[in-house]
């Protein structure tokens, strides 16, 4: 059993917050104790080695930039000092294209990390998570996912994008030029409409995270390939347009959707205080919650969004790194569900959105 986690930013805490994923987190803890960073926050969360040794097995790897005009929303930090910020879209191309080559550096140089990019890359990662395999062997699996669509400068280049590796594209964080998005209203853009078009030519996977409600329905209402939400929360539990309504989870169920909860305190609770906690109990509620809507286990999986942003104290109580994200699985044990339930939960659902998206 391995754990998928669909959603983090590894190259933008590289490049934005130097912050190198190869270390642990124990080891990037000594080397920024007493060491103040424009764009760090908190105590580092996630490594590679937390993440093999944790069994974390495949990650959303995201291509993240950020418009110079937002404006913090959620406990979020102002974007001064960002390397990845753009006000154009070649600015927003170039910064992305930045990340995407981080990536592709990182897995060249390290023997344990492979970008996936086919079924087949897929499968040989997969193979050293069985039973049986020999655990210094583990494959880390990135499947490359853009998060905000501004990085593409028309919708016809998209394609460049996938021949490049993206996989997954989620159209909206704040407003884009492609669809409305997070404390930004409104619905796919004409543009937007033929961005969907050309993503639906290569099978590729749409994320609905951070999406504005009318662009999310819109979407599930026309796309007509694999549809996930990498990292977002049941609007239930936490009123803010940055979560799915109950009848968007209905319709992501019904396209045999799956999202990823995001496991940021800011993100449970409307009127977070820092220091306010949130208890493992609670994600499993959502779990729960999400089951019951949908009527079914298969649209529900993890998509932290960790990154070096928001430290460690802003996460779910007992998570202090990405190895601790088996206590969910724990909790779920508590509430009977089976082993072969949490196993859909914590990697089984979205690897098989992945099946559905990636090229033979």
């Amino acid at each position: 059993m391995m754990i998928v986690d669909m959603h983090r930013d590894i190259a933008y805490d590289a490049i934005d917050c130097d912050r190198d994923y190869r270390l642990s987190s124990a080891e990037s803890r000594r080397l920024e104790t007493g060491v103040i960073h424009a764009r760090r926050k908190g105590l580092s969360a996630t490594g590679l080695p937390d993440a093999l040794a944790g069994r974390i097995g495949l990650v959303g790897a995201t291509l993240f930039v950020e418009p110079t005009d937002f404006k913090p929303w959620g406990g979020l930090n102002p974007m001064a000092h960002s390397i990845s910020s753009y006000s154009t879209p070649q600015e927003a191309h170039d910064a992305a294209m930045k990340q995407l080559d981080y990536y592709i550096q990182l897995a060249a140089s390290t023997p344990s990390i492979r970008i996936v990019d086919s079924k087949a890359d897929l499968n040989d990662v997969l193979a050293t998570w069985e039973e049986g395999a020999d655990p210094a062997k583990r494959l880390h699996g990135m499947v490359i996912l853009m998060e905000g669509a501004d990085p593409v400068i028309e919708p016809a280049q998209f394609g460049a994008w996938y021949e490049r590796g993206v996989r997954i594209l989620g159209t909206s964080w704040s407003k884009t030029r492609y669809a409305g998005g997070t404390q930004s209203p409104g619905p796919l853009t004409d543009i937007g409409r033929q961005l969907l078009a050309q993503m639906a030519k290569y099978n590729a996977v749409l994320d609905l995270s951070h999406m504005a409600e009318e662009a999310c329905m819109e979407s599930l209402d026309i796309y007509p390939g694999p549809i996930i939400a990498s990292h977002a929360n049941p609007r239930a539990f936490c009123d803010t347009d940055r979560h799915l309504t109950d009848e968007a989870i209905k319709l992501l169920g019904k396209r045999d959707g799956v999202m990823g909860l995001v496991l940021l305190n800011v993100f449970w609770k409307q009127d977070w205080k820092a220091g306010d906690s949130v208890p493992i109990a609670r994600i499993a509620d959502a779990i729960d919650y999400i089951c019951q809507l949908t009527g079914s286990n298969r649209h529900v999986g993890i998509g932290t969004d960790w990154y070096a942003g928001m430290g460690s104290d802003e996460y779910p109580d007992g998570l202090d790194t990405v190895a601790d994200l088996w206590k969910i699985a724990d909790e779920l044990r508590t509430r009977r569900y089976s082993e072969a339930d949490i196993d859909a939960i914590t990697s089984g659902n979205f690897l098989r959105k992945l099946r559905e998206g990636l090229p033979d």
